[in-house]
């Protein structure tokens, strides 16, 4: 079940409006591609990039450390690649949340192998007190408590990540136990 809203709609779309706005000045002079990484950036990255002005190129990539298991494997493996040639582009690669910064480490060192000008994060929500890899975040929406968070392409075994808001997942347990919130590093 839901419990506490971590952001309302208002909040969301007032982040996603200033982080359009430091991205449109930062755009000049440059050939830019932004790469969402799947699937939890489609809200936001469709909702970033129709603020922009600039015309721009977007492509996806989808990587998997988890497979069927609710903790990281260590491993990435590459499920859909981009299909843009980004050999000296700009890269914004664009991520819901940004948490032991593993995964966004390994997908950086992807990109990095196609020799793009630059790669430049931009990510809604962050949780330092789990990070594990440091990664640089040059555009970051907002940081979070360590929770699990779902909504607004955030999800928990693929559900809830159409709820415009974004809230704290908590389980309910049978046998009339309190409900237990969703380990934040169960994602």
């Amino acid at each position: 079940m839901l419990g506490t809203k971590v952001l309302g709609r208002e909040d969301i779309q007032a982040i996603v409006r200033r982080l359009a706005s430091e991205i449109e000045a930062d755009l000049a002079g440059r050939s830019p591609i932004f790469i969402g990484v799947l699937k939890g950036c489609v809200y936001f990255l469709t909702d970033l990039t129709r603020l922009l002005r600039q015309p721009v190129e977007v492509d996806f990539i989808q990587v998997s450390s988890y497979g069927a298991s609710t903790t990281t494997s260590g491993s990435v493996v590459l499920v859909k690649d981009i299909t843009a040639d980004v050999r000296g582009r700009d890269i914004y690669l664009v991520e819901d949340i940004v948490d032991t910064g593993t995964t966004l480490k390994d997908v950086i060192r992807l990109l990095e192998a196609r020799h793009p000008r630059s790669i430049q994060v931009v990510a809604l929500l962050s949780k330092p007190s789990r990070r594990q890899v440091e990664v640089e975040v040059a555009f970051l929406g907002t940081e979070i408590d360590d929770v699990f968070v779902v909504g607004y392409g955030l999800d928990h075994a693929e559900s809830y990540r159409n709820l415009p808001d974004i809230h704290e997942l908590v389980l309910e347990t049978a046998g009339g136990e309190a409900p237990q919130t969703v380990a934040a590093g169960s994602r």
